[in-house]
């Protein structure tokens, strides 16, 4: 059971390490992009992003 605040299951979050180095790049569903050397740092931003916008691509998206 997920609650009203929780992402929708197909909604995708990635967080990439950059080869050779101590930063993350974290992407959101819509694109967005944030880069830090904190894992945590990047999931409460990841989370904390609004869910209340679609992903490029989607009905209703205007993207």
């Amino acid at each position: 059971m997920t609650s009203p605040s929780m992402p929708r299951g197909d909604t995708v979050y990635r967080i990439d390490w950059t080869l050779g180095t101590d930063v993350l790049d974290g992407v959101c569903h819509c694109g967005a992009r944030r880069r830090s050397e904190d894992p945590v740092e990047l999931w409460e931003w990841l989370l904390a992003h609004p869910a209340d916008h679609e992903p490029p691509g989607r009905a209703g998206g205007g993207g």
